[in-house]
């Protein structure tokens, strides 16, 4: 695809300079850029790769407070996740909602005497159990931070029978399960999306953005973009440059000329199952507790699959995130932990996935008590005094509007310009007027579903939210809409939306991003070859063009998959 097909790159390149360049096209990175066009800045914004396809793409599908910062004495985070949790569940109820979490206990005082220690050593030292009252201390501290304007009821503690009978596949020496509630992000990409939709939305010509576009380099005050696709270079100017690129920070800034040592992230693996007996012992909660080894772990019942992690390993960031064999050993251990009798196996694994905190640089720290905060960092950009770098170190999926708040203020400041719209409480993209009850829901079905059956209708609304009235519309406008063959959940129309609207370069960003086709396992080489027929028009890909396009989405699909041998695939 030519740089001038790609009109989001050409809106870069004819008009090359704007009041804020952000560099990453991540969650931190997009709620950055929705934020500063709601305040009516010029904004740009770059991603070398597609949107939400880095550190943002590997989460734990978890909006949560963090219960367990708690223990590295980190209330100041705590308090303002939480805040944030309780935002996004009224923000954003198309695709965050409460979660249900149970923690099995299987001892009584464990960890109490030596947790204080535990801080003050930062991990280092024999690990303890965390024993009943040890949580109970933890959540009743948790519990407090929800105080005026909570969105989730307190936690609850059960015995050993109780446990037992509302959890009857639990490993039976377990003696107690406590009971919180947190949040769900069930598709997290979609939200990030959302922020973009937002963005544009509110800033016209003002806001603008595109992926698979790179900062190369620095030359002149200028920075140098690169079109990923094409190799054409452009200088493009800035008085902020916003760096959002995550655990890539360092890297970026070392291409503008300005090598920082900020970062050092560590490596967080999935497992995605399809075993319905283990879907079924969870019974629609999130399992997260304490594995042999002191590592906090979860068993996520989602979209009919169960999700399995994570790890928290120091990372090259120079070699690729896998998802490793011994990290799969070491998943099939933690559910036999707490699960022993429920048989599972790597044949039921249809999806990995890995990724990389975006963490701060921790020395010798031990990964689990390295902080999940953020800060900001400032500097001029070198060989310019009218250029200012901010650089955001660290940052989580929960907190994502409260750090893009501080870097927009700190963009505001530097403009002298002042803030006009807070983004607290601002419902983000499909949101908007979304029906939060099953009588709403029906009632904006049969309000807005045109021709389409009142089921299909229902499908989009829960994938989209409010913004499903665009793709109704223009499914039940295409005449060739069907179900597809392979795949008959999703239909040509609704995947030739996507396609068109919503910044698709390559099939694989339709199945990782724009879709959950890959992370429940439906991304086989027939669907694959099926979606790429389908969009290959809108896309303006010839044969030749996608077939290579389902290689290249199959390999992308299988990446943390160190053990996939490609097979030949279905000509599209």
């Amino acid at each position: 695809m030519s740089a001038v097909e790609r009109g989001t790159v050409t809106q870069l390149s004819d008009r090359p300079q704007a009041d804020v360049l952000i560099v990453g096209g991540g969650v931190n990175g997009l709620a950055a850029f929705r934020d500063l066009a709601l305040q009516g800045v010029d904004v740009a914004l770059v991603e070398r790769g597609d949107f939400v396809s880095g550190a943002s793409a590997a989460s734990s599908h978890m909006i949560h407070g963090g219960v367990r910062y708690l223990e590295n004495g980190e209330f100041r985070l705590v308090h303002e996740a939480v805040t944030e949790r309780n935002d996004l569940l009224t923000t954003a109820p198309h695709y965050v909602r409460p979660l249900q979490t149970t923690i099995p206990i299987f001892s009584t005082f464990s960890g109490v005497f030596s947790a204080p220690l535990r801080f003050l050593r930062h991990g280092a030292g024999k690990h303890v159990e965390r024993g009943a009252a040890l949580i109970k201390i933890g959540l009743t501290i948790y519990d407090s931070f929800s105080r005026g304007g909570g969105r989730v009821p307190r936690h609850t503690f059960r015995g050993r029978a109780a446990s037992l009978r509302d959890l009857p596949a639990m490993n039976e020496t377990v003696k107690y399960t406590a009971t919180y509630w947190d949040a769900s992000v069930h598709d997290p990409e979609r939200l990030a999306l959302d922020l973009l939709r937002d963005g544009r939305a509110a800033g016209g010509d003002l806001a603008r953005a595109a992926n698979y576009v790179e900062a190369v380099g620095a030359v002149d005050g200028a920075i140098i973009l690169r079109d990923t696709e094409t190799g054409v270079e452009f200088p493009f100017r800035a008085a902020v440059v916003i760096n959002a690129s995550g655990p890539w920070t360092d890297l970026t800034n070392r291409a503008l000329g300005a090598p920082t040592s900020f970062m050092g992230g560590t490596k967080g693996s999935h497992i995605v199952l399809d075993n319905p007996e283990l879907l079924a012992a969870t019974a629609g909660r999130e399992i997260f507790f304490e594995h042999r080894d002191g590592r906090i772990v979860l068993i996520y019942p989602l979209k009919g699959r169960v999700m399995v992690g994570t790890t928290d390993l120091e990372h090259d960031m120079a070699e690729p995130a896998v998802c490793t064999e011994p990290e799969v050993d070491y998943f099939i251990d933690l559910i036999g932990h707490v699960f022993p009798d429920i048989t599972v196996d790597r044949s039921q694994i249809v999806y990995r996935f890995s990724g990389v905190r975006p963490l701060p640089g921790h020395g010798d720290l031990a990964p689990g008590f390295v902080s999940r905060d953020y800060r900001v960092e400032t500097e001029q950009l070198p060989g310019s005094a009218d250029t200012t770098v901010i650089s955001l170190v660290g940052g989580k999926w929960t907190t994502f509007r409260a750090s893009a708040a501080h870097l927009t203020d700190d963009a505001l400041g530097l403009l002298a310009r002042p803030r006009v719209v807070t983004t607290r409480g601002r419902a983000i993209g499909g949101g908007a007027g979304y029906p939060v009850t099953e009588r709403a829901r029906h009632q904006w079905v049969a309000e807005n579903r045109r021709g389409l059956s009142k089921d299909a209708a229902a499908t989009l609304l829960e994938r989209y939210g409010t913004t499903a009235r665009e793709i109704i519309a223009f499914v039940d406008e295409d005449a060739e809409d069907r179900p597809l063959e392979a795949l008959p959940a999703y239909s040509t129309g609704e995947l030739r939306y996507l396609a068109s609207a919503e910044d698709v370069v390559h099939l694989a960003d339709l199945l990782l991003r724009r879709t959950s086709i890959a992370f429940l396992g439906e991304a086989t080489p027939e669907v694959v070859a099926e979606i790429a027929d389908a969009v290959a028009p809108v896309l303006g890909w010839d044969e030749d063009a996608a077939t290579a396009e389902v290689a290249a989405a199959l390999a992308a699909v299988h990446a943390a998959d160190p053990s996939w041998q490609p097979a030949a695939a279905p000509v599209a």
